[in-house]
């Protein structure tokens, strides 16, 4: 075994000994120390405003408006394009966050904690499909949904979480979810309805009267993706412990801001490599088409970077409803992640493989000499701030980065 094959072993093996548990929900200035001032954060690699997309925009813009640091849509704008609200990425915060990513210090967070190796992670609550938030949309009815999922329902979840005592194992919820069709990514119906079923006695004790409880439910369970923001934070969590591996080639992060796709290395500290983000080959939602797609955007492709999202869509067959393509292409993606990965995961298996784990770990270097980049499937945002979600599908980092990295870490390690 050579030097860079024992450090991908070291580094793999911290990401599959990873254990999250979902701890407490809490409001992310309280967590989060960035946040304890008047700041955003947001998906992807860092960006400056002149570069910034369309979603992302209007999530910013939101954003402030939640807050109250804004009256309207132009102020805030003009807030943030004059510095008035700086922003940095999620991942320089140890948090992930779906689409356009953007946490402000108000909202609720789910807080992972990693026992096995003491690091935590965290992401927002989830709004579900659609005109949200996250895909760049600030309506009035975004954001009341926003200010009833902050005020009433994330202190709930944060009382429920806390009378458990023990929170939610996400890698064992993740692990059942994988058996029961879903991929961890763009299909998560099971992990949601097992999350939502293993909250819900708690729900019911902490809500002040049941029409709350119902409606929190209720939102639970309608939303397929409500357990896809914890998912996010425990696979940060489990990439995280696997970065910072001396002489490792394997890729802990890999995000991407509407304009913009970065990558990660663990034995070459917290630089992101960038390339042009590509426009997802998808369905769109009726009235719209690939013309009105922005650039692939969020932090969503942690989950890939963990070993599970694309590269398990063998054990999702109907995720290509929604993401196109048909099962044997699904079984297919999961095959060629093989190639490029150095394990298969001691607690994430898929049964129309013999249980085979799934493939894990990116190795910069397989990608480069094969040609094959990660697969990701995503959501697709329209290219416009205030629209939201128009469609959903499949789409590739481009090689550069990937050889960017590559030539990177020769020069640090190989001269």
């Amino acid at each position: 075994m050579t030097d860079i094959e024992r450090a991908n072993q070291i580094a793999v093996e911290r990401m599959m000994a990873a254990r999250p548990i979902l701890r407490r929900v809490a409001r992310a200035a309280d967590v989060i120390p960035a946040l304890r001032g008047r700041m955003l954060l947001h998906a992807g690699p860092p960006i400056t405003w002149e570069r910034v997309s369309g979603p992302l925009r209007g999530a910013m813009i939101g954003a402030c408006l939640y807050e109250g640091w804004a009256a309207h849509a132009p102020a805030a704008e003009e807030l943030l394009q004059s510095g008035g609200v700086p922003w940095e990425p999620c991942h320089h915060h140890g948090a992930v966050g779906p689409m356009a990513g953007v946490t402000s210090p108000s909202m609720q967070v789910y807080v992972v904690e990693n026992v096995t190796h003491g690091n935590f992670a965290y992401a927002t609550l989830n709004e579900g499909y659609g005109k949200v938030l996250r895909y760049g949309a600030y309506s009035e009815e975004v954001l009341a949904k926003l200010r009833w999922m902050n005020e009433v329902m994330g202190p709930i979840l944060a009382a429920a979480l806390e009378l458990s005592g023990e929170g939610i194992d996400i890698r064992a919820l993740l692990a059942e979810s994988l058996h029961m069709g879903d991929e961890g990514h763009n299909r998560n119906k099971a992990g949601s309805i097992v999350y939502t079923a293993r909250l819900a006695p708690w729900i019911v004790r902490v809500a002040g009267d049941k029409e709350t409880a119902a409606a929190v439910l209720k939102f639970l369970a309608d939303n397929a993706l409500s357990v896809l923001n914890p998912v996010m934070a425990a696979c940060k969590a489990m990439a995280d412990a696997a970065h910072g591996v001396e002489g490792s080639t394997l890729m802990t992060a890999m995000a991407r801001n509407g304009t913009d796709l970065g990558i990660r290395v663990s034995g070459l500290g917290d630089r992101w490599f960038t390339g042009p983000a590509g426009v997802p080959d998808g369905l769109y939602f009726p009235g719209f088409t690939v013309a009105d797609a922005n650039r692939d955007i969020g932090d969503s492709t942690i989950t890939e970077t963990a070993g599970i999202g694309a590269f398990a869509m063998a054990a999702a067959p109907a995720i290509v409803t929604f993401v196109s393509g048909t099962p044997q292409d699904a079984i297919n993606a999961t095959l060629e992640m093989y190639e490029i990965t150095v394990a298969e995961h001691t607690a994430f298996s898929i049964p129309a493989l013999g249980f085979r784990g799934t493939p894990t770990g990116v190795d910069i270097r397989k990608v480069v000499e094969l040609g094959i980049t990660p697969r990701i499937n995503t959501g697709i945002a329209h290219r416009e701030a205030g629209v939201g979600q128009v469609g959903a599908g499949l789409v590739r980092p481009p090689l550069a980065v990937f050889e960017d990295a590559l030539v990177a870490y020769a020069e640090q390690y190989l001269n």
